[in-house]
């Protein structure tokens, strides 16, 4: 079946207004994109609040973030940079998000990832949420600081700036922005109360477990840090060789993916 252009842009319409009305973003903040083939995107316009667009709004880019397609005065977001590099690093995404979620943001502001256990769903979904070095908007730099976390994650903060996530589709892109900020939100709320009662090393393996079973799409700590350190040994429970990238202890990428390629190669012998 052909894919409806014109149903997709409903729905990027969709999520702006519910990114907008959440106070995710503010005046004309925010981006979304969409993946339609390898060299067509799907993606919202520059200097148009998020919660007031429809379908004749939404733009098409290529691969390099080139206009192919847009209505009068309509031009592609100039931070399509950053879209772009999660569509080129991850081939799996269909769709990215990008907001300014009150909680996530002020965690983003304060230099604070995400990655105290605090929540199932939280672990099981998202694992640890990094922060991406600071960078211009609607430069390179921002594609440039995210590209490390692509590999490994589904969600990123980016410093002093919001918050960026991606997935198979559209909704489901949506949906880990909708969790970024609950999770951001309970965590701070939690802070204030005395601080939160973490999961134990146990705990969080159980969690590992069940997001296997259930067989989810994506990038998760738990992936890859399962090989090398055996089942529960993910972002949140082991040294910093798998740490979330915090500025004071970020992940050696090359070294990691080295180990892993060790690692397979022993087993294919």
């Amino acid at each position: 079946m052909a894919i409806n252009e014109y149903e997709i842009k409903k729905q990027i319409c969709d999520i702006g207004k519910r990114i907008y009305d959440r106070n995710m973003v503010a005046a004309n903040d925010g981006n979304i994109s969409v993946k339609l083939n390898d060299n067509e995107f799907l993606c919202t316009p520059t200097g148009v609040s998020k919660g007031f667009m429809t379908p004749e709004y939404i733009c098409k880019v290529d691969a390099k973030g080139n206009v192919i397609q847009a209505n009068g005065n309509f031009r592609p977001s100039s931070e399509i940079k950053m879209h772009m590099r999660v569509y080129e690093k991850r081939p799996d995404v269909g769709a990215v998000v990008h907001a300014h979620p009150n909680f996530a943001t002020a965690f983003a502001i304060a230099g604070i990832p995400l990655t105290q256990p605090i929540m199932p769903e939280a672990v099981i979904a998202l694992g640890c949420v990094p922060i991406a070095e600071y960078g211009t908007p609607s430069t390179v730099e921002i594609p440039d600081n995210i590209e490390k976390y692509l590999p490994y994650y589904d969600a990123v903060l980016l410093e002093n700036h919001g918050a960026l996530t991606w997935s198979t589709d559209l909704l489901a892109a949506y949906m880990k922005m909708e969790s970024v900020e609950f999770y951001a939100e309970l965590l701070y709320k939690s802070k204030m109360l005395g601080g939160p009662k973490e999961f134990d090393k146990e705990q969080i393996a159980k969690l590992y477990e069940i997001r296997r079973k259930m067989g989810l799409p994506g990038k998760h700590p738990a992936n890859l840090c399962a090989e090398l350190n055996g089942p529960g040994k993910g972002c949140h429970s082991c040294d910093a060789a798998c740490s979330c990238g915090t500025k004071k202890a970020e992940p050696d990428v090359e070294k990691i993916v080295a180990e892993v390629t060790k690692k397979i190669l022993e087993q294919m012998k």
